[in-house]
């Protein structure tokens, strides 16, 4: 992996140029994010500031593609790697006919990633703020399952993990 620095250079240049894209695909081949199933990356519109919004979209089975803003890399580019890194969790998940079918578990599997990055090693924390966000929201999906419901002792470890985690963050 190149160093951080020239990572980040190389994104602003592609932001400056309008290759939003382009930055994107630069970022799954940089931090091991790739993978056979996405088809690619389509732009949506701007995010604002306190809402960025990215989606896997592709039925399951077929390769995925990742909708991000076109202002994508406008934005703290920790936070929106964590996002991508979420998305690519969904496009595995899609790869096979195994696919959860629980939303409730995709979303919290993608959340437990961007807290922990088991799956993407090279992906570095958010904010300790922004941690505590996607805890909160893995937390939410978690209690979206059935109470003492099969999916939720599953989960039961990682959810003490996330528990340990939220402890521990200002």
């Amino acid at each position: 992996m190149k160093p951080y620095s020239e990572i980040l250079e190389k994104i602003e240049t592609f932001h400056e140029l309008g290759e939003t894209i382009q930055a994107a695909q630069f970022v799954l081949k940089e931090f091991g994010l790739e993978n056979p199933n996405l088809k690619g990356f389509e732009l949506r519109e701007k995010a604002k500031p306190d809402y960025v919004l990215m989606t896997t979209e592709g039925e399951i089975g077929n390769p995925q593609i990742i909708r991000i803003p076109e202002n994508t890399f406008e934005f703290e580019f920790i936070l929106m790697l964590n996002l991508i890194a979420h998305e690519m969790v969904h496009v595995i998940q899609k790869s096979s006919k195994d696919c959860p079918q629980d939303r409730n578990e995709r979303e919290w599997q993608a959340y437990y990633e961007m807290l922990f990055h088991k799956i993407f090693p090279q992906i570095p924390d958010a904010k300790p703020h922004q941690r505590k966000f996607f805890a909160n929201k893995a937390l939410e999906y978690y209690n979206r399952m059935e109470k003492d419901g099969e999916l939720q002792k599953k989960y039961a470890s990682q959810k003490a993990e996330i528990e340990t985690l939220i402890s521990g963050l200002k």
